[in-house]
């Protein structure tokens, strides 16, 4: 372990400093397919999501290193988010918070720069700041209200090569990898601010699993055996901070852990599409079922070593131990109604995840979000997006039984039962690439007590270069 941590920090350190000097930004999608080092209007989220270097004269690059480099296979991005958000009733306290992500992205296509077939390169950068985090300190809840609430720290996310094989239709990725980056994923939830890893998962996981703000070293294979088909397998390492006290992204500070000697976490993906061509006139479906596995120990949330309760003060206090940890789960993208010319996410759309884990050994058992999404529905503000979208977190029967013999020992509740958010947004385009999300949030039984439902209200800002 310490031989490979000391070969890869120096790497590790060096690509953070390339990232930064090229004003990188996120994950996938709007930043990749520069013309030329032009930022086109690119589909990510619904109707076209273009860099605001389209509004800027020279298309932002007067000097044109931007364009030179693409033409060379380098391109980079950056992307900034801003939320101000309110917890007026309820939860832990009531307060304001203001929170930011800059997000620096960096790819490079090998074939163009240095003649290497199919192989390509990624990373990416966060800096993070923020005056509270309005889930954690004000709420107290485990569902998210805003994704990119995170401990204030610039750290390195991803860094991976990929080498495409098959004609293309194959891609193996090793590095250092985010899960929710490819796994778990409703491409329609993306314009809500509670979007992201599913709880099920982030609490239920060691470090709550290789996703934002955390990412661990691993291995993806992705194949696509047919049109519309992909199959998508990754090992990574089972925890991303590794074991402690405390805060998980603490001890993870600045994404330079590289931890390989954790059991392993695995998990995979079958993905089906139809309907998604720009040609396409029918409705588009999006359907995805996964499962994931962990290698290592987990505590039991009832029983105690020695045949006992967790509960009972007389008891060792120390739980069983199972071994490993699993989930499965499914997500599905329906469009409802697609305007004549619109893409496969324009119209009415709706989105659902769903997923379930042991009883016995996670907080959460049975997780469902989902939503309804408008797009180029108002006419004089055709690039403007609005919705609804709601979570449901579970907390397993373990846990339940575990509170119902605390009351019985000593008197304390509350019993946990469930936690729900509902959210509702519009997304207004100010110009091409900066957008402003007014939000509303009602949090129903924050970390399953009835006593603290709360209101959230806000709004977030995104810029897009």
């Amino acid at each position: 372990m310490g031989e490979v941590t000391a070969w890869l920090r120096p790497i590790g350190v060096a690509l953070l400093l390339l990232g930064l000097a090229a004003s990188p930004a996120g994950a996938q999608a709007w930043w990749d397919s520069l013309e030329i080092g032009k930022p086109p209007e690119v589909q990510r989220g619904f109707l076209p999501v273009p860099s605001i270097a389209t509004s800027l004269p020279y298309n932002g690059d007067p000097a044109g290193y931007r364009k030179w480099l693409a033409q060379r296979g380098v391109i980079y991005g950056l992307e900034y988010t801003n939320d101000l958000l309110s917890n007026v009733r309820g939860g832990t306290k009531t307060g304001t918070i203001d929170q930011g992500k800059l997000h620096g992205i960096l790819t490079v296509d090998f074939d163009k720069l240095a003649g290497w077939n199919g192989l390509t390169g990624f990373v990416n950068v966060f800096q993070i700041h923020n005056t509270g985090r309005i889930r954690r300190d004000y709420v107290g809840g485990l569902n998210t209200i805003a994704a990119i609430e995170a401990v204030p720290t610039t750290r390195l996310s991803e860094l991976w090569l990929e080498q495409s094989f098959a004609g293309g239709k194959a891609s193996v990725r090793a590095g250092q990898l985010a899960a929710d980056a490819e796994f778990f994923f409703s491409d329609l939830s993306t314009m809500f601010l509670q979007s992201d890893w599913p709880t099920i998962a982030a609490v239920n996981l060691p470090s709550g699993g290789a996703a934002y703000p955390l990412s661990t070293p691993g291995v993806r294979l992705k194949v696509d055996p047919v049109k519309n088909v992909s199959l998508l397998l990754a090992v990574l390492n089972g925890d991303p901070a590794g074991p402690g006290p405390g805060d998980e992204q603490i001890r993870n500070r600045y994404g330079l852990n590289f931890r390989v000697s954790d059991p392993p976490f695995v998990i995979g993906e079958a993905q089906f599409q139809h309907n998604m061509g720009k040609k396409d006139e029918g409705l588009a479906t999006t359907l995805k079922v996964g499962g994931w596995g962990h290698f290592g120990q987990f505590n039991d949330q009832r029983l105690a070593v020695g045949g006992g309760l967790l509960a009972d003060p007389a008891g060792s206090g120390t739980a069983i131990k199972h071994r490993g940890n699993n989930g499965l789960y499914a997500v599905i993208d329906q469009q409802l109604y697609r305007p004549k010319g619109g893409d496969e996410q324009s119209g009415i759309s709706v989105y659902t995840r769903a997923s379930m884990s042991p009883s016995d050994r996670n907080l959460i058992d049975t997780y469902i979000d989902g939503g309804i999404t408008f797009g180029g529905m108002v006419p004089q503000r055709p690039n403007d997006r609005f919705g609804a979208a709601v979570i449901y977190a579970k907390f397993s029967d373990g846990v339940r039984a575990f509170d119902q013999d605390k009351v019985l020992f000593t008197g304390v509740g509350p019993i946990r039962d469930y936690e729900t958010n509902l959210e509702l947004t519009y997304v207004a385009q100010i110009v091409p690439g900066w957008t402003v999300q007014p939000n509303l949030q009602f949090i129903w039984h924050p970390s399953g007590d009835a006593s603290k439902n709360a209101t959230v209200v806000g709004a977030r800002s995104l810029w897009r270069f």
